[in-house]
């Protein structure tokens, strides 16, 4: 069963404990994709930003958010935008086979990676899934938290990822630049410590 919660503390951005708005996005290298592929943040250097996911299989929110998703890609089809999407977590129904699963009967038109490592989640500051960043062309973090004002597709008012991606292309400040990310916490393990004996 997946705990869902929402972000509440902050030191670095208003939310983020690790990014703020302005920062240098922090690169993935070779991640396994469900496409069979490895992947990275330079391979993406023909697209003029770069909209970050992170997610997994096994929250209702993430799960909710897939079709809205493609939606992102279907609306900058051709416009110089790469959407890619991490799943984290280490749970079975997460794990790369069981993505690859999903990717084909949902037919996801994105990128859907995975780092068994968890590195890049801890890099970004990501607690939740879904939680999304707008990267510009200097790769830069213009906009980092939710996808818009509501979980539910068909409340939404405010469509805050649209919003950051269309003014990143346009060169103009984003309006709104972190709202709180609202989903299932991702599943980070903990380390143990190591004895001093």
């Amino acid at each position: 069963m997946s705990v869902c919660f929402a972000a509440t503390s902050a030191h670095a951005g208003k939310y983020n404990t690790v990014l703020d708005i302005g920062d240098s996005a922090p690169a993935w290298n070779a991640l396994p994709g469900t496409d069979g592929r490895k992947h990275s943040l330079e391979s993406l250097a023909d697209s003029k930003v770069v909209v970050v996911v992170f997610t997994c299989n096994s929250c209702p929110y993430a799960v909710d958010a897939e079709q809205r998703i493609n939606g992102l890609v279907d609306r900058y089809q051709g416009k110089s935008v790469a959407v890619v999407a991490i799943n984290v977590n280490k749970v079975d129904e997460d794990r790369l086979p069981a993505m690859k699963q999903r990717a084909e009967e949902q037919g996801l038109k994105y990128a859907y990676l995975w780092d068994e490592s968890q590195q890049i989640a801890k890099d970004y500051g990501a607690k939740y899934t879904p939680e999304f960043f707008v990267l510009d062309d200097e790769r830069k973090v213009v906009y980092m938290g939710a996808m818009d004002d509501s979980p539910a597709g068909d409340e939404v008012t405010k469509t805050y990822v649209i919003d950051a991606v269309d003014a990143a292309l346009s060169g103009n400040p984003v309006a709104v630049t972190e709202t709180i990310p609202i989903g299932c916490r991702i599943r980070i393990e903990r380390q143990r410590r190591k004895s001093s004996r």
